[in-house]
């Protein structure tokens, strides 16, 4: 099976091989694969939301546990690449906000995006339900604007808030410049039939093994039964 992926890796162009390992995965959203090489054959999709805290909790595992074990030298380098999927739940209204934000932070300075990641679960009580409702949309976003700036500067931090603003629309309803992944990551969930979050697939089917509390150990013992290559 190695020597087949080996092959095909010398064949083709680095743009087609990032096409055929994300077929699901448009363009634009490469800086969501957040751990592993961009052509690992086996993909992680993990679902997640800014203000759940089993993701918060997943954020941490993926940090700390499955970065270093896909890094090169890692115990999986080279094998496994993990995306992260944004999972939007509308149940919590201030999670468009977040979404956004992190979507406007990886065009602006993409190799930030997990930082900024981080750093929203790190504060996501900030971002609860009854924080949230004592403040304003434009508010949340200028909150969300300086935990940017926390990250990547004031001045990149600057152009973030540039696409969080309200696009012109004859009915006033245009949403902002990163809407149109919202759209896209929400469909992509529908089809995919995600509901909970954090949920994760391997290679692309939902797998219900992992879970937000998940260690070390437990991680290592499913990737050496899932890795094939």
């Amino acid at each position: 099976m190695g020597s087949i992926f080996s092959s095909l890796q010398s064949l083709l162009s680095p743009d087609t091989l990032f096409i055929w390992y994300n077929m699901a995965l448009q363009p634009d959203l490469k800086p969501f694969i957040v751990a592993g090489a961009h052509d690992a054959p086996h993909t992680l999709d993990i679902f997640m939301d800014f203000i759940c805290p089993y993701s918060a909790k997943m954020g941490t595992a993926i940090e700390t546990v499955l970065k270093p074990a896909f890094a090169p030298g890692g115990k999986f380098g080279g094998k496994v690449k993990v995306i992260l999927r944004q999972q939007l739940q509308p149940w919590h209204g201030s999670g468009l906000f977040l979404h956004e934000a992190a979507l406007a932070v990886a065009r602006v300075a993409p190799d930030h995006l997990w930082a900024y990641c981080l750093l929203l679960w790190k504060h996501q009580l900030e971002y609860m339900d009854e924080e949230a409702s004592v403040l304003t949309p434009l508010q949340v976003r200028e909150k969300l604007i300086g935990l940017a700036a926390e990250v990547i500067g004031k001045e990149k931090a600057s152009e973030v808030k540039k696409l969080l603003e309200f696009r012109p629309h004859r009915m006033r309803n245009g949403g902002v410049s990163t809407s149109e992944e919202i759209r896209y990551v929400v469909r992509f969930g529908r089809q995919n039939g995600i509901h909970v979050s954090p949920t994760v697939m391997w290679d692309g089917l939902i797998t219900e093994e992992p879970q937000s509390s998940w260690g070390e150990q437990q991680w290592m013992e499913f990737l050496t039964r899932k890795v094939i290559v």
